[in-house]
Parts: C-alpha cells; structure tokens; sequence
C-alpha cells in the first residue's frame, strides 16, 4: 500500500542552501560562518554530522522555539529528511501504544507550518514509531494511516464541526481494507477511538505564546470583550483541515442572509431541531464566510459562536437552490467537507451576487488538493481538501483546476462505462452511486471554477461595481426580514429533502484519509 496521502518528490535543494536556511532562522551569523565552513564538503558524512547536531540542538530546544522544531524537520530536501531522522532518534516508543507515543511526541514542540510540511512530520513519527514496535502494526504505512486517522478523529469529536460527532462503530468502518488490503484489529481500533474521545490531542507551545495567550484573556475578560487569541476556525488540534483566519484579509462581500442547516458533514441530514432558518450579518473575508448576530465592525474581536458559525468556502460550490421551493431567492453552498447549508437573500440580484462572489474566491485562492487514500479499491474515498490558500499564480491555478477537470471528465465516463453487476452487493451498489455523485459534482465544481477564472478571476473578486460579468450591480442587503412570507402562495415539498439529494448511505462518515 502506498503512502496515506501521496505528496510531491523532494525538492533538489543542495545541502548548502539548507543548511543556510536552517541557520539563517537562529538569527545567528556566528553560529552560521562557524557551521558552514565545517559542513558545506561533499562528503555524506559531513552532511550527515551536520544533521545529528542541528537536530540535538532542536531536541534540547538550543537557541530554538518549540515552534521552529517543524519548519526544520518538515522542508521537502535530504538535509531536512537527515535532520528528522536524528531528531526522532531521541524518542523511544518502545512498548508504547500509538496514541501514547503520539502525545508523548507532541509535548516536546508545537506541531506547526504548511500543511504539507506537518505531513512530512508525522511520516517521521510514524517511521520511528514502526522501529521501534515492528511487531505491533503490520507496516509503517499502517501506522501512518492509523496516525492521521487520529488527527481527522481529534477534530471531529473535539472540533467546532456542526452536527454529529464520529461514533466508534464509523471509525472502526472507515479503517476497513486499509491495512495492507486487510483490517486492523478492532480493539486496537476501539483503545484508539476512547483514548482520542476522553482526551484530545494537543502539541506543545511556546512560553512566550502561552502567557501572551493567557495575559490577553486576562485583560480582555475584565474589559468585558472577546479573546482575541483565536486565529484559526475549527479546532487548533488538526494540522490539515483547520482554517486559518486572517484578520487583513480583504472582505468581498457583506449584508443579511438567513441561513439553514441542510446537511451536516458527508451529507449526512441535519436533526430536524436543528434545521430552523437564523439570521446572520454575513461577512465573505477572505475564504471565511463569517455570520455574525450583529453588523460587521472591523474593530470588534470575533467570540467563539461567531466561529463555530463560520463558514470556509476553499473548494465550495454555491448555486441556486432551484429544488427548494419553501423560499425565493435561496442559494445552497456544498462545503469541502460535503456539508449543505441555504442562505436566503433579499433579492434574486443579491442571491446571484453571493453566489458569485463565493464561487469566485473558491475559485481563486483554493489550493490543490490530495490524492485519496490508498486502500482497498472498493471502498471509495474522497481526496483531502487543505484549508491552506493556494501558492500558484492565477495563472498556474487555471491550469491546475483545468487539469483536475480534464481528469474528473476521464474518471467519470470510465466509471459510468462499467456499472456494477446486478447481482452485487448492495453496499457495493452504493458505493458506486457515491462515487458516480462525487465525480459529477466535482466536473460541476471544476467547470465553474474554469470559467470563472478564464473571466478574471481575481479582477471578478477586486470588482465593487459589478459581481460578475453581464450582472447588474448589486448592494449589500440591508435588512433581511426572517418571518417574511415565500412569494409562491402553494407551500409544496422541498425536494432538495428528499432522499436523492443526499446519495450517501447514513453509515459513511468523513474518510480518515
């Protein structure tokens, strides 16, 4: 079995530039002429010295932050690799469980930086975990399957997520066939799930950020407002699905809209205590849909129910909601995480400009996604979706969306062209109806995300006087009355409730990948 997540070759960064850039973050030009003149020969075993003292250094935290240790040990060249390797060299998990030896790693830094420099990290931890208990999990891709399962469960059953936490039995079913074609051990799997459940997992911080945290509480909390330490929506335990929050970003669009829950992660359906229409002032901020009680104020610090409202549009689509009828004027937003939510607006102008505004920055700032799991080819799987913006030039980003859809378009007419045996099982069945829904809403999603960008893109999103091509101008709402009557006088069903709307089966829960 391949790798958890496959992520890019190594860079062919040379030693030097690395070891310049890990001395160039002490901020030490003593230690840097001292060090380099030492290392920088052509000889493996400088290299290889050079890595065993940086990483005892970072270890000991020697002129080090807990949150350098990551950046050190995370970058995509040999030198970095050589460099974790020592550093992990200093953890024994010998005779320790997975979930033990993970907390016990995670107490010595602050698991921090891009999403896919954490990835590397935990690759390290799962190879020394391996090491150093071969007989306990049957490959070192297993542990690492096991290790982000771990993550993804810590934020869904201590994260902000709306709607049902991951029971036992869906953690145990989503693991199936993904250990070298075959299961893990269920009480292996069970002592993982109530370890993460009584006790989340947490990595250290710095001094310095802890009484700066603890300090800003302080005087927020008497002052009566809002800590302003929150930076990231979602949970700060979860290095790929957590949100950052910038408080420069550039706000696109604001005013009323009355929001309804219609579907929690995966699709699965919202209770139906939990459904009822609320009124927001809605905020597009950078890829944040922020809906607050009261109008936005840029000076004001977001509370902690403004964040659990919050909203990410990275990898969104938003569209009219052409099959509720109970109100006029209603998009729906399909999350990256497959939630379903209606906002109402004011006006059919105002609905259209919220959809393109939304679709615009999904668009624009998105950032490629991962491949899926690799596990048991029947068991269908979507990619990991970062919450991270993208890197690429709007150039760049085109032709990396119009690569996705060209691939998409590929998949989807190879699986509609061998359709499951009658005779199948059901849950076979249903699994490829899951996929088929995936492959068509993801063309629909990458199509738009082409055509929005062969407009402009980021001229669209840097456009007050227009939301997009051949619109009319169109303002902020400002006011959105709740208890206003639909315009059709005929209540019919809302179809977008029925059973079809949400092809997943109840039992697929968000896919540990």
């Amino acid at each position: 079995m391949s790798l958890f997540w496959c992520l890019s070759d190594c860079c062919n960064a040379g030693v030097k530039t690395a070891l310049l850039d890990a001395h160039s973050d002490m901020g030490s030009t003593e230690i840097l002429e001292k060090e380099t003149s030492e290392n920088l020969s052509n000889g493996t075993s400088s290299n290889v010295e050079a890595a065993k003292r940086l990483a005892k250094r970072l270890y000991q935290l020697d002129r080090f932050k807990r949150s350098d240790v990551a950046k050190h040990l995370g970058k995509n060249n040999e030198f970095s690799k050589l460099v974790a390797q020592e550093y992990l060299k200093f953890f024994d998990f010998t005779g320790m469980t997975l979930d033990q030896s993970l907390r016990y790693f995670f107490k010595a830094f602050s698991l921090v930086g891009e999403t896919q420099e954490r990835e590397r990290v935990l690759i390290h931890f799962s190879n020394r975990y391996f090491y150093c208990n071969p007989d306990t999990i049957a490959s070192q891709d297993g542990v690492h399957c096991l290790t982000c399962a771990m993550m993804l469960l810590n934020t869904d059953l201590h994260g902000h997520n709306i709607g049902k936490k991951m029971t036992c039995q869906e953690f145990i079913a989503n693991l199936q066939g993904v250990n070298e074609g075959g299961d893990f051990s269920k009480d292996l799997l069970k002592a993982l799930y109530n370890s993460i459940k009584n006790e989340k997992l947490e990595w250290a911080v710095d001094d310095e950020e802890k009484k700066k945290t603890s300090s800003e509480g302080t005087d927020e909390k008497a002052n009566g407002t809002h800590p302003k330490s929150i930076s990231r929506i979602g949970s700060t335990t979860n290095p790929f699905l957590d949100i950052p929050r910038d408080p420069n970003a550039a706000v696109y669009k604001s005013g009323f809209l009355a929001r309804k829950i219609h579907a929690d992660m995966d699709g699965k359906k919202t209770p139906r205590g939990k459904r009822g229409w609320k009124t927001f002032y809605a905020v597009l901020k950078g890829t944040v849909l922020y809906l607050q009680k009261d109008e936005y104020k840029p000076e004001k610090a977001l509370s902690e129910e403004d964040l659990k409202n919050a909203v990410s549009v990275h990898h969104a689509l938003a569209s009219k909601a052409t099959d509720y009828e109970k109100k006029p004027n209603v998009l729906k937003l399909k999350t990256a995480d497959w939630r379903v939510l209606l906002f109402q607006a004011q006006s059919p102008e105002e609905m259209q400009g919220w959809i393109n505004k939304i679709n615009c920055v999904a668009a624009v700032f998105s950032a490629p996604p991962f491949p899926a799991a690799i596990g048991s080819q029947k068991k269908f799987s979507r990619p990991l979706l970062p919450a991270t913006t993208t890197k690429l030039s709007q150039e760049e980003q085109l032709k990396s969306h119009e690569s996705k859809l060209k691939q998409i378009t590929t998949e989807l007419a190879e699986h509609r062209s061998y359709p499951p045996d009658k005779k199948v099982k059901a849950k076979e069945i249903d699994e490829y109806k899951l996929k088929e829904h995936y492959l068509e809403f993801e063309k629909t999603r990458y199509e738009t995300y082409v055509s929005i960008l062969n407009e402009g893109g980021q001229k669209l999103l840097n456009n007050s006087e227009s939301e997009a091509a051949g619109l009319k101008k169109s303002h902020s709402s400002p006011s959105l009355n709740p208890d206003s009557s639909p315009v059709t006088a005929k209540v019919k069903r809302n179809v977008s409730e029925r059973k079809d709307h949400r092809p997943e089966t109840p039992s697929i829960k968000q896919k540990v990948t």
